[in-house]
């Protein structure tokens, strides 16, 4: 994708408010991949990405940055908690399983992608097939109707309610060999196409049929070999990995039960970040060239107590503002998918109409904001618990059309000082 960093940060703007210094490093970080992709291949072979460590509280807007950064360039991304891991040689989750998870999200980013080249044929395929069924069964079908007409009323979901009996691929599930390792086999394929498949009947409704037998239809147009070496390409080449928590397995020092030690995890993971090669269900996997951002809030340790093999890693390193009561209003106003828009969309189903009024914006934003000084900083994670504190009564007492204004003294009312911090918190997980 050719945008430049301006263009990309002007994107990211449209749904994180503030944080431009983390904005514009991931701006060129991603601007560097575009650059490096036009290189010959020998060049491309020299030039490994540049890590990013966001440094922040939480719930300021450093998980969100990278995921909108993958959503914009349609890139495998993942986000993994480093805390979740444990060193070689203990049982758990080892660190390669990210890179395994990686290329399964590629491999679903590739088969979407490859479903809706094929959609079209597919679901011509799966009508036949419901025409065919239904006109076995003329008491199913008015008399008289052509086929072409009753292939008309299926697309134009006239017939949705309408039950039929369909066969459909009894896939077996597979089994993973050893928990967490990501090596999985299926029994049933073990024989290959040695034998027909499988298959079963199901009663379900016409509109639930063309979803199944769509699905069946495209799968066997799609070119699953194919799907699967350029998800493995895309993994390799553009995939994003967000290592959370990473500031949790700073420092030195053993411990007990799954976090054995931070140090040793430290060590595993830094292989994975320098580059290797990691062996999956669809083959090896290099690492070299995934981009990886490690976040933390770093309260207690520091980035610099983190092992100086693993800090070289992350050349770049970006801090992230605690929110202020500007950034509070912004939040709830500016953003694509503002909280107070997602929460007008979702009571008008119940006729309920909200009107925000500034003085109510700015009294959701003070009080969210005196929360995070004076109990724990959540950052816009805050905003939930408040909103959802405000609105309860709303969202209970519903049935009838009617218009709520959202304003101070509607704040005030419902977020009396006797409870507003002491309720929230069973709305913070």
């Amino acid at each position: 994708m050719n945008m430049t960093p301006r263009e990309i940060v002007a994107e990211l703007d449209k749904y994180i408010i503030g944080q431009d210094e983390a904005k514009k490093a991931v701006a060129v970080a991603l601007r560097n991949r575009y650059r490096r992709s036009l290189l010959s291949e020998s060049d491309r072979e020299e030039i490994t990405p540049k890590n990013i460590i966001m440094k922040g509280p939480t719930g300021v807007g450093k998980t969100e940055i990278a995921r909108r950064l993958a959503k914009l360039v349609k890139a495998p991304f993942l986000k993994v908690e480093a805390t979740k891991y444990t060193e070689v040689g203990y049982v758990g989750r080892d660190v390669e399983s990210m890179i395994r998870d990686l290329v399964e999200v590629s491999i679903r980013l590739v088969k979407e992608e490859t479903f809706k080249e094929v959609s079209e044929k597919a679901t011509a395929a799966a009508v036949e097939k419901i025409v065919n069924i239904l006109y076995k069964k003329k008491d199913e079908i008015p008399e008289g109707i052509a086929k072409e007409q009753l292939r008309s009323e299926i697309l134009s979901h006239n017939l949705d309610g309408v039950h039929v009996e369909i066969e459909v691929v009894d896939a077996p599930k597979s089994m993973e060999i050893v928990p967490g390792s990501g090596a999985e086999i299926n029994i049933g394929s073990i024989f290959g196409d040695m034998f027909p498949k499988k298959t079963k009947k199901r009663k379900v409704t016409i509109k639930e049929a063309l979803a199944i037998l769509t699905n069946e239809e495209a799968d066997r147009l799609i070119d699953m070999d194919a799907v699967q070496a350029e998800a493995v390409r895309r993994a390799e080449n553009e995939g994003i990995i967000f290592i959370d928590e990473i500031d949790k397995i700073a420092g030195k020092g053993g411990g007990s039960g799954p976090d054995v030690s931070r140090e040793g995890v430290q060590r595993d993971i830094l292989p994975i970040v320098e580059g290797c090669s990691v062996t999956t269900k669809y083959g090896n996997v290099r690492t070299d060239f995934i981009l990886f951002f490690g976040s933390g809030a770093f309260q207690v340790a520091k980035v610099q107590d983190l092992i100086p093999e693993l800090q070289g890693r992350f050349p770049v390193m970006v801090e992230l503002d605690s929110l202020t009561k500007e950034d509070f209003v912004r939040i709830l106003t500016e953003p694509q998918n503002a909280i107070t828009g997602q929460y007008s969309k979702l009571l008008g189903v119940d006729n309920v109409k909200l009107e925000f009024t500034e003085d109510g914006i700015r009294e959701i934003a003070e009080i969210a904001y005196d929360l995070n000084v004076t109990a724990e900083d959540i950052g816009a994670r805050r905003l939930q618990g408040v909103m959802e504190l405000l609105l309860e009564d709303v969202s209970y007492d519903v049935g009838e059309e009617k218009t709520v204004v959202i304003d101070k003294q509607f704040v005030d009312d419902n977020l009396a000082k006797e409870t507003k911090n002491f309720n929230i918190k069973k709305y913070i997980l």
